[in-house]
């Protein structure tokens, strides 16, 4: 049997396995073992599986190269922060800036004080649907739905009728329930990929601030609270377009490290 050393973190209660891949060693179009190390019951358990690999590009710290639990790859702004935190201990720096490369083209970082602060890819439209539904590319697509309170949603057979509708049954879609309350954006998310509901998203919570901002209840700054904890969003509007310089910064801790045994060679 081949032995995975892994480090599970966490950023807001996003989980994660996060495995050095530096060699490029893990099996990755093995999805079946990437789906048993993310199960919760027989696995590791996590919301997705992370490898950080050999840069790229010169003058980059890594590239990302994220796996949802069913094997499928995506952009995830909090494994992306795990992913920082994790190339700062490896460095041995407890505070760093660096850039790096994920799904979806190039990306920042800064870590300081078990903060985690990230650039975002540009977002070139928010597209408005109806008066209580925006949809946001931010890396992952996702659909933000204003509701009264999202605490009071039936969350999983309300965002699975989104999710598997005729709109986005190709592509898939995640799916937030959020309101504007005490000055922040409040919300739940369920996500494609782990097809369920998660305690926080990156790419859902920027895209729920994004859609606060568009809306006029957020200026340039907006906070979150997931049920797993706070972010802070950060973006700059284009006129008559999307948002530029936009920023996910939160906490990253790392929960445990270990050695998990692969049954595949």
């Amino acid at each position: 049997m081949a032995r995975i050393r892994f480090t599970k973190w966490q950023g807001t209660g996003n989980d994660f396995i996060v495995v050095d891949d530096h060699a490029g060693a893990f099996p990755v179009h093995d999805r079946e073992l990437v789906t048993r190390l993310c199960d919760r019951h027989f696995g590791i358990g996590s919301d997705g599986l992370i490898l950080v690999q050999a840069p790229k590009h010169a003058g980059h710290a890594f590239h990302m190269d994220f796996l949802n639990p069913d094997g499928s790859r995506s952009f995830c702004g909090n494994g992306s922060r795990c992913a920082a935190a994790f190339q700062a201990e490896l460095s041995g720096l407890p505070e760093a800036r660096f850039h790096f490369t994920a799904v979806d083209g190039e990306h920042t970082a800064a870590v300081a004080g078990g903060q985690v602060t990230i650039g975002m890819r540009d977002v070139a439209q928010v597209k408005r649907i109806n008066d209580t539904m925006d949809f946001i590319h931010t890396g992952s697509p996702h659909l933000v739905i204003w509701v009264p309170d999202p605490e009071q949603v039936d969350i999983l057979p309300e965002a699975r009728f989104h999710r598997y509708n005729e709109h986005f049954r190709q592509e898939g879609v995640n799916v937030n329930f959020v309101r504007w309350h005490n000055e922040r954006v409040e919300m739940r998310t369920y996500e494609r990929g782990v097809e369920d509901e998660t305690l926080s998203c990156g790419t859902g919570v920027t895209a729920a601030a994004l859609s606060a901002m568009v809306r006029g209840l957020a200026g340039a700054r907006c906070a979150v609270h997931t049920r797993g904890g706070d972010l802070a969003v950060g973006a700059t509007r284009i006129p008559d377009a999307g948002f530029t310089a936009i920023t996910l910064a939160g906490p990253a801790r790392k929960v445990f490290e270990g050695t998990v045994e692969s049954e595949r060679p």
